[in-house]
């Protein structure tokens, strides 16, 4: 495993590069198709994930129908939440969206290792409230949010997340279709299709090439009431 890969994750990058080169050594990597399980909800977890490349989606089997709470991707990482628990088991299922390349560390590693170096725990608590929060705000939108603003909100946090900033706006860098972003927002397809309609024919976002332009975040944020 390559150490300037490893030094890129937050927790990681006060780490001297003696001590993340013994990291790398304790790092196995494996390759998904574009759509293939990494682990289901309730299986025993017993490893943390370091997105190398391609896109993971966290879900939620919910009535027959998924539920994504997060989007991962290259320098993300996932699955810690089975590792710091006691019971080890999964809280949610992921797959891949794109071919994808991970880093594996297992428990049995990573405990050692957070017990010699406590600074990347914190790191790792930190990650990890800013996701509950996050979670506690999706289902707060899902629950009393109308279906246009929870799209807007989306759109919003994906810019946050993935944007590339351009001339003409902030580019999300990641390709989701249609059923996927209803997942996310808690509705059906042919919903999120007619708003995505109205957004761009209102001048909020351009489509291209499956990607979402946002031509003006701040103007979004201001109509849906996104902070």
């Amino acid at each position: 495993m390559n150490i300037h890969f490893l030094r890129d994750f937050p927790f990681f990058e006060h780490l001297d590069d003696e001590h993340i080169a013994e990291i790398s050594k304790l790092c196995s990597t494996r390759i998904y198709k574009k759509g293939e399980s990494i682990f289901f909800e309730g299986d025993e977890g017993d490893e943390l994930f370091l997105v190398i490349s391609g896109v993971i989606q966290i879900y939620q089997n919910n009535s027959s129908r998924d539920v994504i709470f997060s989007i991962f991707r290259e320098g993300d990482f996932f699955g810690e939440m089975a590792l710091l628990q006691n019971e080890r088991v999964r809280s949610a299922s992921a797959r891949t969206i794109e071919k994808s390349t991970l880093c594996v560390l297992k428990k049995r590693d990573f405990i050692p290792l957070l017990k010699s170096k406590p600074e990347i725990m914190i790191g790792i608590l930190e990650t990890t409230l800013d996701r509950l929060r996050d979670a506690n705000k999706l289902i707060t939108e899902l629950t009393i949010i109308d279906v246009r603003t929870r799209i807007a909100h989306m759109l919003i946090r994906l810019s946050e997340q993935y944007g590339l900033p351009s001339s003409d706006g902030i580019l999300i860098d990641v390709k989701l279709t249609h059923q996927q972003m209803a997942d996310m927002t808690g509705t059906a397809r042919e919903t999120v299709t007619k708003s995505l309609l109205e957004l761009q024919q209102e001048q909020f976002i351009r489509i291209d090439q499956k990607k979402i332009l946002v031509c003006n975040i701040d103007a979004l944020r201001t109509m849906f009431g996104a902070v």
